[in-house]
């Protein structure tokens, strides 16, 4: 199975320098964070926003990585799969290997991104509003991490965000780590640290 995606090609008309993944959140879709291309000003690169493999169960438009609703997370392992094999698919149909390739994800689409993302080779990884599965494999070579949260998110609790934060620099990763005062969104204020860190990473 693979994973349906909006594509938004570099506006500079040559072949990207580099792939920008952005995984939505739990009721969204892959429609939700493509309107913030623009804003971020990254016009030399790729963006993919694919939709999560699960149809969500209380609106008809709204995708899921995997159920909320209970405790047994039904669909994460199905969707750790599809999501790592889907992105070892990308350079054979972008020509950008996964070294140019920042995987970043909002809510539980964060999740995912360090889920799948921290076992991968990827260049980089952007975590916003989001939360740390327990590590489901071995680390070895692990890329950077940006982590941004809000101070008066209800959603994914603050300490959520700290936890992720303090394992990953336990385990020897590169950590960039801001809170912001917001809820469960992303901000203005927030785009300029994701252009920062997307274009020092990729240059």
């Amino acid at each position: 199975m693979s994973l349906e995606a909006i594509a938004v090609a570099p506006t500079t008309g040559a072949k990207p320098a580099g792939l920008v993944v952005v995984l939505h959140g739990w009721g969204a879709n892959a429609e939700d964070l493509a309107s913030l291309v623009p804003l971020l000003n990254l016009k030399e690169y790729q963006f993919l926003f694919p939709n999560a493999p699960f149809p969500h169960p209380y609106t008809s438009v709204g995708r899921m990585w995997y159920d909320l609703s209970n405790q047994e997370y039904q669909g994460i392992h199905e969707s750790r799969q599809i999501l790592k094999d889907w992105l070892l698919s990308l350079e054979d149909s972008t020509g950008v290997p996964l070294s140019k390739t920042i995987l970043s994800g909002f809510s539980q689409g964060a999740a995912m991104t360090l889920d799948v993302g921290l076992g991968l080779p990827l260049a980089g990884l952007i975590a916003l509003s989001g939360y740390m599965h327990p590590l489901s494999q071995p680390l070895n070579e692990v890329p950077p991490v940006l982590i941004v949260h809000g101070k008066q998110d209800t959603v994914v609790p603050l300490k959520a965000a700290q936890y992720a934060r303090d394992n990953l620099i336990a385990l020897g990763v590169a950590v960039q780590y801001r809170e912001f005062d917001m809820g469960h969104e992303i901000r203005p204020e927030v785009l300029p640290l994701i252009q920062k860190f997307v274009s020092e990473i990729l240059q």
